[in-house]
């Protein structure tokens, strides 16, 4: 066990600079492009550091570069560190003997590096993985509240705000997650959060642009309902966000389950056409019929612009997808967001490259109310799947916000092949 209280300052050891697949895409962050020799400072508060987590795929990526292989990497230097569980297989105490990065015992030492300011241009919140309870909705209790108002609490003690970014939903319970969203807007912390999928490869590329005659949108997604459920918003809320219109929140969510969501799609309350193009692009198990899936839940919404919301959850394919009907199109479009593990999870480079220009631009490089509104989506169907299924009205997700257009992760390889 290493001293946390040893360190007193950190060690730089990022590198600048861009990936050589990345430069190759021709899709350099602003960032890196605009910060060589400049690089800016992060604290990484996160629940456990042990190989395959979150925390390995993202701050992975700072120490070694973005395929973790030694090469260059983004415009940031690893500072510092807060780590709340140390399991067997932890990396944490290595990484810090080997980069001279400190373990602090708290939050507030992480941020200052224990001197009488905040020391470090940006913040990581990395609050997945580890043991942590869950609660009868089946939502992993993972501490995002309490790292962020102990962050929000050091930022108002020292009078500085720096950027901060969130993995994956706020909360993940909604009224923890408001009150971050809140208290962010209180203090003018430029506040980042949500799923590396958005920002991952698609198969096969679509165009959406912005202020698109959306008139109708299905999503379908795999696993775990409030694991992998957010990833499935996120990516169809990446896509509808776009329409004409931008994004006005949601007035009703509802959880159907097993037959009763077959019937909500034989009965047209799901676009089956646009279902069923998503389907055609994601793998599926052995031997499945998608269609006799008794496992299946649908999360079904209504915007406050009155666009149906559709996201199918399926245990016989293993990967997102969303469908999407534009007006003025013959043909359904349809992408899947890919996920990979080589080299070291690509996906999460490009979440570290908006990551990255927000740590040096403080700003958020897109808006937090996608994450905050998938979330709160999610939360409440997992309300309505506990009480069996009923229509529940939210008048607090009537969350409106303006969506950018940021780009995703090129894919030349997949475009190859389609």
């Amino acid at each position: 066990m290493i001293s946390r209280r040893k360190f007193m300052t950190a060690t730089s050891v990022g590198l600048v600079g861009a990936s050589r697949a990345f430069i190759a895409a021709g899709d350099e962050s602003p960032a890196a492009a605009g910060t060589r020799g400049a690089a800016k400072s992060v604290a990484a508060v996160v629940t456990v550091y042990r190989p395959g987590s979150h925390a390995e795929a993202i701050l992975g990526k700072i120490l070694t570069g973005w395929e973790h292989d030694g090469g260059p990497g983004p415009a940031l230097t690893l500072a510092s560190m807060y780590v709340d569980q140390f399991p067997r297989n932890d990396l944490a105490r290595g990484i810090s003997n080997q980069y001279k990065i400190p373990i602090f015992d708290t939050i507030a030492g992480a941020l200052t590096l224990e001197r009488n300011a905040i020391a470090v241009d940006g913040v990581l919140i990395i609050g997945e993985h580890g043991d942590y309870p869950m609660n009868d909705l089946g939502q992993r209790l993972y501490p995002r509240r309490r790292f962020f108002e102990e962050v929000s609490n050091s930022f108002a003690a020292h009078k500085r705000v720096v950027p901060v970014f969130n993995d994956k939903h706020l909360g993940p319970v909604w009224d923890d997650a408001k009150w971050m969203y809140d208290r962010a807007g209180e203090m003018k912390i430029p506040l980042m959060a949500g799923s590396s999928l958005p920002v991952s490869y698609r198969s096969p590329l679509v165009e959406v642009p912005l202020g698109s005659p959306v008139e109708s949108a299905v999503g379908v997604g795999y696993g775990e309902l409030d694991k992998y459920g957010i990833h499935a918003l996120e990516c169809y809320q990446a896509l509808v966000e776009r329409r004409a219109g931008a994004e006005t929140g949601v007035k009703w969510v509802q959880c159907l389950q097993g037959p009763e969501a077959w019937t909500a799609v034989h009965e047209r309350m799901v676009n089956k056409d646009v279902l069923d193009a998503a389907l055609a692009i994601v793998p599926k198990t052995a031997h499945a019929d998608v269609y006799r899936d008794d496992g299946a839940t649908l999360f079904l919404f209504e915007y406050c612009d009155g666009l149906q919301g559709a996201v199918l959850m399926l245990p016989s394919i293993s990967r997102s997808a969303v469908g999407l009907r534009i007006r003025g199109k013959e043909t359904v479009l349809a992408t899947s967001f890919e996920e990979r593990s080589d080299p070291h999870y690509p996906h999460f480079a490009y979440l570290l490259k908006a990551i990255e220009t927000m740590v040096h631009t403080g700003r958020p490089t897109y808006p937090v109310e996608r994450t905050l509104l998938s979330g709160g989506i999610l939360d409440r169907v997992l309300r309505s799947r506990a009480r069996g299924g009923p229509q529940i009205w939210t008048p607090e997700l009537a969350i409106a916000y303006q969506p950018v257009a940021y780009p995703h992760a090129p894919n030349p390889d997949l475009n190859s092949r389609e």
